[in-house]
């Protein structure tokens, strides 16, 4: 009890269904970002926008777990016009347990992108690391990366970051202002995105306060890119991400 929130969201975020909120986990899908194509909107696929249908919630000895569901007949897009069934679970205790499930309900394989973009808040992105992707391959969308990086050491943001990388993880966040670890890993991901927009880029960005870049960072479970996720007539994907947090 007393405890500092973990997961962060924009005191500037819109709250009234006119644009995503700004922090959270938004569910990034059918697409990320532009899409592989580069130009699709709304960036990061329309489930983050979309009314999903609470389904109900359960409780337990040591959490609650709520159910949400969204399927073609209440969201659709040109750019996938597909049979499709979402079914979202998070359950909330001591730990976070978030379960994505993407079910094929037509008759036509299709393919589809997606992650779970979770905001994670800190004390101060400066005095913050993020280990477990030592030796991992990465693209770099952040200005002036590009593909083919390779991270040496831990993760030391010192300028926008923008990062998909080819491991899962586990990833651990050592947020010293904090006081705390935090863990993350997942199930069904093959990339992990790490996120921060700096100063520059979070003053150009309405839903987000000046200064408030430096007390977050985001650490994203993610199929992506070249790893898109290709199903199959009645076929299922179920990705995971499990957060946990000890004292330093």
């Amino acid at each position: 009890m007393g405890q500092a929130p973990v997961l962060w969201m924009s005191a500037k975020s819109s709250l009234d269904d006119t644009a995503p909120i700004r922090g959270g986990v938004p569910i990034c899908w059918p697409w990320f970002g532009p899409g592989r194509t580069k130009d699709l909107a709304p960036a990061h696929g329309f489930a983050r926008v979309a009314t999903w249908q609470f389904d109900g919630a359960a409780a337990s000895d040591d959490a609650i777990e709520g159910t949400w569901t969204l399927t073609s007949d209440r969201a659709t897009d040109p750019a996938f016009p597909h049979s499709y069934k979402a079914t979202y679970r998070a359950s909330f205790g001591a730990e976070l347990e978030l379960t994505l499930i993407i079910e094929n309900t037509g008759d036509e394989e299709f393919s589809f992108e997606e992650a779970l973009h979770t905001y994670l808040a800190v004390g101060d992105i400066h005095q913050t690391s993020v280990s477990g992707l030592d030796g991992v391959s990465y693209l770099d969308k952040a200005p002036g990366g590009g593909p083919d990086q390779v991270q040496e050491g831990d993760i030391l943001c010192t300028g926008e970051t923008d990062r998909v990388y080819q491991s899962a993880g586990p990833v651990t966040v050592l947020d010293v202002a904090g006081g705390r670890r935090i863990t993350i890993t997942t199930g069904g991901a093959a990339n992990t995105v790490v996120w921060n927009p700096w100063v520059a880029k979070a003053a150009a960005m309405p839903d987000y306060g000046d200064d408030e870049w430096s007390g977050m960072i985001c650490i994203e479970g993610a199929n992506a890119l070249d790893n898109a996720v290709v199903l199959p007539p009645g076929g299922s994907h179920t990705m995971t991400y499990h957060v946990s947090v000890e004292s330093l």
